[in-house]
């Protein structure tokens, strides 16, 4: 009978034990999964309109001296999501620009009020990007703080300890056996958590552009050295 309330016992404490562990755990899990789905997320959303926004300039600029020179006066500075081929291909050409309007009386003032507002387009999305980044960062160092404070409840070595010394004491030699025999190695490494995933690995933090007041006479004059090397005025695809 004594040896039936133990064995209950026993089993009680260790199923609450576990209970606590992985129920920690499941949360940490579910709040790691939820970050990587979050900046999977914000890569198609907002990180998408940006790959546009660059798109359309590059194409309008044409020339690889004028998009260096763009990139210097904003301060981007590297060539985010720029490749060459976008300047020559006419199928990206459609799809990048499929939907978009503008406006004015000749061919140049309607490039002119296209690329002014492609760019300020930019420095809206690039903001809502880094402000989103931020957020993803916090929710990233939170997660690791929750693994300290899990480790700090959860000590893998004690729980061990502990559950050899109810074994040991209920004169139960399996698990005992099993840990002595590297069984306690093996349990640590099952029962730690891997960190979550770093955000700066996995999408670029873009630097805030210049905003469109303060280069808005440099911008023009980009404008304007880059409508003449458009053949055919720089004709909008017809939606």
């Amino acid at each position: 009978m004594t040896s039936d309330i133990s064995n209950f016992l026993n089993y009680e404490i260790k199923k609450e034990l576990a209970d606590r562990y992985f129920g920690f755990r499941k949360l940490i899990e579910e709040d790691k999964a939820l970050l990587a789905k979050d900046i999977c997320h914000h890569t198609h959303t907002v990180g998408q309109r940006i790959v546009y926004d660059l798109n359309r300039i590059y194409i309008m600029l044409q020339d690889e001296e004028l998009i260096l020179r763009f990139l210097e006066i904003t301060g981007l500075e590297e060539k985010f999501y720029y490749d060459p081929y976008i300047l020559t291909s006419p199928t990206l050409r459609t799809r990048i620009f499929a939907g978009v309007k503008t406006w004015g009386l000749t061919a140049s003032g309607r490039f002119k009020h296209l690329f002014m507002a492609t760019y300020e387009q930019l420095t809206q999305d690039v903001a809502a990007y880094r402000e989103k980044y931020a957020e993803l960062v916090d929710d990233q160092e939170t997660i690791e703080e929750e693994i300290k404070i899990f480790y700090r409840k959860n000590d893998i070595s004690t729980i061990m300890s502990f559950l050899r010394a109810m074994d040991a004491a209920d004169k139960v030699g399996n698990l005992e056996g099993a840990i002595d025999t590297g069984f306690s190695d093996y349990i640590d490494r099952k029962m730690r958590v891997t960190p979550p995933v770093q955000v700066c690995g996995e999408i670029p933090l873009l630097p805030p552009p210049v905003p469109l007041p303060q280069i808005k006479k440099e911008l023009k004059k980009l404008a304007e050295a880059a409508f003449p090397l458009h053949e055919d005025g720089f004709q909008l695809p017809q939606s």
